[in-house]
């Protein structure tokens, strides 16, 4: 400001000296009236030559003695820095049965719809068997047939009447209609189709009226309280995982995520994606988890203990190429920005690791520093915390 004054007054000594030698002695009102006015307009002119002058001075004064420039800053801590791997996953469960009949038929009765929920053991639908009934009918008949028969020939072999021959030909034929009629009660109660664990009746495939065939499925039936997260993961990731480690998984569609262990790693490798199972099983008694819904599963793959890690988006870089933040360092009462030049390493989401340049307990600027030079004097507006 000195400087600027010493200019200001070296323009009015000139001015003077100039404006000296060009006026005349007035001697009349008339001419000192027009010399006042020309000295007014005069002292206009300068006025904003001054003024100019000094807007001037005041843009080439070193940015020290402008007002600190507001900014925002954190200070440096060491954390443990983890790095997450989102993988697309999707809900499967080993639950899902088709319920059939061992015996072709019309379906004769059906004792569910699609969504009900039914118990292990219950019967789910029943197949029409009139022609075997018939045939056991037939075959009772000619059992009764043959126990008369047996019977006579047994009180006259006791008697020592007639041949061995015809005996045991008699008993033989009564034992074989035995076991007809039973295998024959057998196959009939494979008309039965019973649910084979407990769930929830995903589709109806056959409907009542309609014909089944042996072993054709007529109800698929679902069990969704226990299902399991599966991902494929890049072969990359083999050795960075392993049964027990906790993975979190997002569930987008209901804006839900949980913390599990991983159950299972695949023990082979798909040559078609290079990538190999991971699984991580789950409860589920509400039934809000749906089969093949999708899911997002992340892993930590890389975990750094007493990590110095910043926003990637406070980090710049020169003319040279070279990453620098800016450090907030006191300078007697007040801090000044300090052009620091870092290494960085590993990276996730929004922040990276400096591996030098920076130590614990420096503050370091977080916002504010796309404007600022080295030396500059500045105002810390806000701390921030690191997310």
């Amino acid at each position: 400001m000195q400087t600027s004054r010493y200019i200001i007054f070296g323009v009015l000594v000139v001015l003077s000296l100039f404006g000296c030698k060009q006026e005349k002695v007035a001697t009349t009102v008339e001419e000192k009236s027009a010399l006042l006015v020309q000295k007014q307009d005069a002292l206009k002119q300068l006025e904003a030559e001054i003024k100019a002058l000094q807007l001037e001075i005041d843009a080439e004064t070193p940015t020290s003695e402008h007002a600190p420039v507001q900014v925002n800053a954190m200070t440096v801590n060491e954390r443990v820095f983890k790095r997450f791997v989102d993988l697309q996953a999707v809900v499967l469960t080993d639950g899902t049965v088709n319920i059939s009949s061992d015996l072709g038929g019309r379906i004769i009765k059906l004792n569910v719809v699609e969504g009900q929920q039914v118990n292990r053991g219950q019967l789910i639908a029943t197949v029409d068997a009139e022609a075997m009934e018939k045939q056991k009918d037939e075959l009772q008949n000619s059992l009764n047939l043959a126990i008369d028969v047996y019977e006579r020939q047994k009180r006259l072999w006791d008697q020592k009447i007639g041949s061995e021959i015809q005996f045991l030909q008699a008993k033989n034929n009564k034992e074989r209609l035995e076991k007809s009629i039973v295998t024959l009660q057998t196959q009939m109660k494979k008309r039965y189709a019973y649910a084979p664990i407990s769930g929830v009746v995903d589709k109806v495939i056959l409907k009542e009226g309609e014909v089944a065939s042996p072993g054709m499925p007529i109800v698929s039936l679902i069990n969704v309280s226990k299902v399991k997260i599966v991902a494929d993961v890049p072969e990359i990731y083999l050795g960075k995982v392993k049964v027990g480690d906790i993975v979190t998984i997002e569930f987008p569609a209901l804006g839900k995520e949980i913390t599990k262990p991983i159950t299972m790693i695949g023990r082979t490798i798909d040559p078609s994606n290079r990538t190999f199972k991971l699984e991580a099983q789950l409860t589920n008694p509400s039934g809000e988890l749906k089969p093949n819904l999708l899911a997002i599963m992340k892993i930590n793959d890389l975990t750094i203990k007493n990590a110095v890690y910043v926003p990637i988006d406070i980090i710049q870089q020169d003319v040279t190429g070279k990453s620098f933040v800016f450090l907030a360092e006191k300078d007697q009462d007040q801090h000044k920005a300090v052009k620091k030049l870092i290494s960085k390493g590993e990276s996730a989401g929004n922040n990276i690791i400096v591996t030098d340049g920076i130590k614990k307990n420096d503050i370091v600027i977080t916002k504010g520093g796309l404007i600022l030079e080295d030396g500059q004097k500045v105002l810390i507006n806000k701390i921030d915390t690191l997310k």
